[in-house]
């Protein structure tokens, strides 16, 4: 695909419902007693693969656009699925099921495309073995025998709201406490709607404790706008001339908002307003404008909070002055690539001054760069990352797989051009 070029971006665009939040709400609706009516659900692909499988465990799901009515079938209500589970492209279904699933009274196996079957699960297995769980393979296909799980006092080897919510999930089912020791403070979407739905469970500060639970008790989630996606029109804004985008409706819960935090840092004009809070979550709606950006330097406990937004944040270091430098951010190497070396050997084309490090990458921005034909390795993020970069680059660029950002955006290209018109 040849991408089409802007020259100015300016207007409003409510982006998809947030992807962790639409995962957790089917999983837990499935699991509670009771209707749990879902509206701003993403229909992504990821979030798709979640309700089948869940479909195939016998949970009654009905979908109506961006609603969705998932009748719960209990904590203890799963059926065994005729079938091994697909999850698609998801880690997050993939991670997140192996918590759950490992409690069940029955057996099941999970696997999921070429992309997932090269990704690690032996992070979410071995602390649930721990626990008791059985399951064979560190990568997929997973096979899972039901069983019996006693609770564990976990510290986390690193900070992955995956790993944590599968255990805390597991630890819903187990015998006695299950207590998860951050060591640095990730998305708390699990802990906030179990908390609503009634869940034992308690978060002081890094340390999360939930006990066994008999019932959860099925609660309205309205499902606001993804910050990760949000996130291509907020640098887009901030790096092109005479621009000024507005991003209605999105979710800025604490845990996910350091890419605000960074493009403030870089020198960003981005205001926040209309503040309000729906189901335990914050919104707001965002407007970002045409602003000189400076290098800074991105690690520590910030990472965390805007991991998935790192291949954008390193397209605004392209147009800022100065080095910039993404370090402690070794979990970009297990996402649906290695996002470390996919985002310097493309930006590499471009004719980039960009060095991979060990846990990060250096780009030295401020310079003019040309047009490349990119390859997006079948990665959503990649893809939008790639498409804004263009934007601001010398000539023709093209993606070699623009449809990968149906996983979290389907009409991503749609809504990015017409800021355009």
């Amino acid at each position: 695909m040849v991408i089409k070029k802007i020259s100015k971006s300016n207007g409003s665009v409510k982006v998809p419902g947030d992807k962790s939040i639409s995962h957790r709400a089917v999983m837990l609706g499935s699991l509670a007693d009771g209707i749990t009516e879902i509206t701003g659900f993403l229909k992504g692909a990821d979030c798709l693969s979640t309700i089948d499988c869940f479909r195939k465990m016998g949970v009654d799901i009905n979908v109506n656009g961006e609603n969705v009515t998932v009748k719960g079938n209990g904590l203890k209500g799963l059926k065994k699925p005729q079938d091994m589970l697909y999850t698609g492209n998801s880690g997050t279904t993939t991670r997140l099921l192996c918590g759950i699933l490992s409690a069940q009274d029955f057996d099941t196996s999970i696997t999921g495309d070429a992309s997932i079957q090269k990704r690690p699960m032996g992070r979410v297995t071995k602390p649930l073995s721990l626990m008791g769980a059985k399951i064979e393979n560190e990568y997929c296909p997973l096979y899972i025998t039901g069983t019996k799980l006693h609770g564990i006092d976990y510290k986390m080897p690193v900070a992955s709201a995956q790993v944590k919510t599968a255990i805390i999930l597991a630890g819903l089912y187990a015998e006695g406490e299950t207590i998860v020791r951050e060591i640095e403070k990730s998305r708390d979407h699990t802990e906030l709607m179990l908390g609503a739905m009634g869940a034992d469970i308690d978060v002081n500060g890094l340390d999360i404790t939930v006990k066994t639970t008999k019932n959860l008790s099925a609660v309205n989630v309205d499902v606001p706008g993804d910050i990760s996606s949000a996130a291509f029109f907020m640098v887009l804004g901030a790096v092109m001339p005479n621009s000024e985008i507005t991003i209605t409706n999105v979710g800025v819960n604490p845990t996910r908002t350091g890419i605000i935090d960074v493009l403030k840092d870089m020198g960003a004009d981005i205001t926040l307003e209309n503040m309000r809070t729906s189901a335990g979550e914050s919104v707001a709606d965002i407007t970002v404008r045409s602003s000189s950006l400076k290098g800074t330097t991105i690690g520590g406990d910030i990472i965390p909070r805007l991991i998935d937004e790192l291949p954008v944040i390193a397209v605004a270091a392209v147009f800022a002055d100065g080095e910039t430098v993404i370090k402690d951010a070794q979990e970009l190497k297990v996402k649906e690539t290695n996002r470390i070396r996919a985002v310097v050997d493309e930006f590499t084309k471009c004719g980039i001054d960009i060095t991979e490090t060990d846990d990060g990458m250096i780009i030295n921005g401020g310079k003019a760069i040309h047009g490349a034909d990119f390859k997006t390795y079948g990665d959503h993020r990649m893809a939008m990352s790639l498409t804004v970069l263009a934007q601001l680059a010398d000539g023709e660029s093209t993606l070699d797989d623009s449809d990968c950002a149906c996983v979290s955006y389907p009409t991503f290209f749609d809504d990015f051009y017409k800021l355009g018109e």
